[in-house]
C-alpha cells in the first residue's frame, strides 16, 4: 500500500491498482482530496505493472459532492477539472466503484471514469440546482450524452437521486454488483475489461444522444412550459436548461464553457448565496446545544390524530406516508367520513398522476383507522391534537388525553399560536408535552416548528426531531411566545401589507409585488 496523502492510498492486487478515498464524513472534493486523487492516479498510470484502475471510496458513501465549504474561498491545490482530465485520459481503463450517494461533483468525477459500478442501495443525482447552483464540472455536458437529453432536463432541474436499478437501466451505471461486496466486484469487473479488451469509454466522446435531441428546440421549450410554474423566481432551473442546450449544440468543450460561465454567473449571485445559506441553517438547525445525540429516543409505532379537517388529515398523511399506523378521531361522523374521504382522494390524485400506485393507494388507507372514542388513543406512542385554535379547548382535549394516554406517550399540539406551557398545563404531565406545528397544507409544506414547553423532557424533544427526519420534514426547535417563529415572521408581513392598503395601495397590487418579489402567495392568504 503507498499512501498518497492523509486521505488517499494506492494498493496494486495483481493488475489492478485500486485508488482508496478517505476523507470523513462524506468524501467531499476537498484540496487534500483532489490532490490525492491526482497524485494516486498519476502513479497507478505510471506503474507498469498495473493494467487497470479502481476507484473506491470508504465510510459510508462515495464522493458526495464539492467540498461547499470552501465556495467562495481562493483556489488551493489541483483543480476539479485537472482531476478529471487525468482520469479520462488515462491510457488505462478506470472502474468508479459507487457506493451510498454519488451526488453533484462526486457524480461529475464517476462519470469521468470509463465504467461504472455500483452496490444496489446507491443513489445518484446531480442536486446542484437545490443550492441555487449547476453542476460545474462537466456535468451537465456528459450526462445527457449517457442518459438521453430529456432524463437529463429531469435530473439537473430537480436534483432528484436516481436509485441504482433505474440508473443502470439508463446507462448510467455499468453494472450493479452484490451489496457488501463492491471493491471485490469492482475489481472482477476490471478485470473482465481487460481480459475482453473492452474500449475506454470516454462519455464526452459519446454523442449520439445529443445529436439526437439537435434541431428539435421543441425539447427545450415544451420542458420549460411544463415546469414554469415550479420554476418561477428561481434562476438556477434555466442557466441548467441553457447548459444541456449547449450540450446538444456545441461542442463538448465549448459546452464545457457555457457551463463554466453560467456557473460563475450563478456562483457569485445573490440568490444562490441565499439558498446555499439555507442549506448550512437546515442542518444546523438539526443540532441542539442541550440535547446531545446520544439523548434517548422514544419508540414511535403508532400516532394519534385528534381533528379530521385540513390540518389534521394533511398531518396523519405524513405519517401514512411513511409506513406509521394512525388513528384519527372526530367528534361527528360526517365530519369523520368527509375527512378520510379527503385523504384518499388526495392519494387517489397522486396516482392519477403516476407518482403513485393503486397498490400504494390501498396500503396507506388500510394503515389509517377512523374513530369518534378518544379511548382509541390509549395505545398511541405520539397523539397530535389539530382541533380548533381556541385555548379552552386545546386544554380540555388535553386534560382527557391526560387521562387516557400512556405512559410515556408524547402529546403533541399542532397550535400555531398558543401557550404550549399553559395547554401542558392542564395535564399532570407537562414533560410529554410538546408542539408540532404542521403549515398548511401539511402533507406539502417542509417546515415543522418543533416547539418546546418549560418542563418538555429532553427525550421528547430528540424524539420530535427524529419523527420530523422520518416523515420529511425539516424539523427547527423553536422556543415558546405567542405564534413561535415562523407566524412571528409572517406577522410583519401582514402587518406592512395592511398599512400600505391602508395608505390607498389596492390588495392586488400589494398582492402582486409579493408574488413578483418570488413568494408563492401573496397577502390575501
Amino acid at each position: 500500500m503507498a499512501a498518497i496523502n492523509n486521505v488517499t492510498d494506492l494498493t496494486v492486487e495483481g493488475d489492478i491498482g485500486v485508488v482508496t478515498l478517505d476523507s470523513p464524513p462524506v468524501n467531499a472534493l476537498s484540496a487534500a482530496v483532489r490532490e490525492g486523487l491526482k497524485g494516486a492516479f498519476e502513479q497507478a498510470i505510471a506503474d507498469p505493472a498495473v493494467k487497470a484502475i479502481v476507484l473506491i471510496c470508504a465510510g459510508k458513501t462515495f464522493i458526495a459532492g464539492a467540498d461547499i465549504t470552501e465556495f467562495g474561498k481562493a483556489m488551493t491545490g489541483p483543480s476539479l477539472q485537472d482531476v478529471q482530465n487525468t482520469i479520462e485520459n488515462s491510457p488505462k481503463p478506470v472502474v468508479a466503484a459507487i457506493h451510498g450517494t454519488v451526488l453533484g461533483g462526486g457524480l461529475e468525477v464517476a462519470l469521468v471514469a470509463h465504467y461504472r459500478v455500483a452496490v444496489p442501495s446507491a443513489k445518484a443525482g446531480l442536486p446542484e440546482v437545490n443550492i441555487g447552483l449547476l453542476p460545474g464540472a462537466g456535468g451537465t455536458q456528459r450526462l445527457p450524452r449517457v442518459v438521453g437529453v430529456e432524463k437529463a432536463l429531469e435530473m439537473v432541474t430537480t436534483g432528484q437521486h436516481v436509485p441504482a436499478k433505474a440508473a443502470l437501466a439508463m446507462g448510467l451505471f455499468d453494472s450493479i454488483v452484490e451489496e457488501g461486496a463492491l471493491r471485490d466486484g469492482a475489481i472482477a469487473f476490471a478485470r473482465v475489461v481487460l481480459a475482453e479488451d473492452k474500449p475506454l469509454t470516454r462519455i464526452r466522446d459519446q454523442n449520439a444522444k445529443v445529436e439526437a435531441a439537435r434541431g428539435k428546440p421543441e425539447i427545450f421549450s415544451e420542458f420549460r412550459a411544463a415546469n414554469a410554474r415550479k420554476f418561477r423566481g428561481f434562476l438556477a432551473p434555466e442557466s441548467n436548461i441553457k447548459c444541456i442546450e449547449a450540450a446538444v449544440n456545441l461542442p463538448f468543450d465549448e459546452g464545457l464553457k457555457e457551463e463554466r460561465r453560467l456557473f460563475m454567473e450563478l456562483m457569485t449571485g445573490s440568490q444562490s448565496a441565499a439558498q446555499r445559506h439555507v442549506f448550512f441553517a437546515e442542518r444546523q438547525a438539526a443540532k441542539i446545544p442541550d440535547v446531545p445525540d446520544d439523548t434517548p429516543i422514544l419508540p414511535v409505532r403508532k400516532v394519534g390524530v385528534i381533528g379530521a379537517g385540513t390540518m389534521g388529515g394533511g398531518i396523519s398523511m405524513n405519517f401514512l406516508n411513511a409506513g406509521v399506523p394512525v388513528t384519527i378521531i372526530e367528534a361527528k361522523p360526517e365530519n369523520l367520513d368527509r375527512g378520510v374521504g379527503v385523504i384518499r382522494k388526495n392519494y387517489e390524485n397522486t396516482a392519477k398522476k403516476g407518482r403513485l400506485t393503486q397498490d400504494d393507494v390501498e396500503k396507506r388507507m388500510a394503515l389509517l383507522t377512523p374513530s369518534m372514542n378518544l379511548e382509541d388513543l390509549a395505545d398511541c406512542d405520539l397523539i397530535i391534537e389539530a382541533v380548533f385554535e381556541l385555548m379552552e379547548i386545546k386544554q380540555e382535549v388535553f386534560g382527557k388525553l391526560d387521562k387516557i394516554a400512556k405512559p410515556g406517550a408524547i402529546l403533541a399540539s399542532n397550535t400555531s399560536y398558543l401557550d404550549i406551557d399553559v395547554i401542558a398545563a392542564a395535564t399532570s404531565r407537562p414533560e410529554s408535552v410538546i408542539g408540532l406545528h404542521f403549515f398548511s397544507p401539511a402533507n406539502v409544506m417542509r417546515l415543522l416548528e418543533i416547539v418546546r414547553g418549560a418542563k418538555t423532557d429532553r427525550s421528547v424533544i430528540a424524539t420530535a426531531m427524529q419523527v420530523g427526519k422520518k416523515i420529511g420534514k425539516v424539523a427547527v426547535l423553536v422556543g415558546n411566545c405567542h405564534g413561535f417563529v415562523g407566524n412571528r415572521m409572517l406577522a410583519q408581513r401582514q402587518r406592512e401589507a395592511q398599512k400600505l392598503i391602508l395608505e390607498g395601495a389596492m390588495p392586488w397590487d400589494v398582492d402582486r409585488v409579493l408574488y413578483d418579489f418570488g413568494l408563492p402567495m401573496g397577502h390575501s392568504r
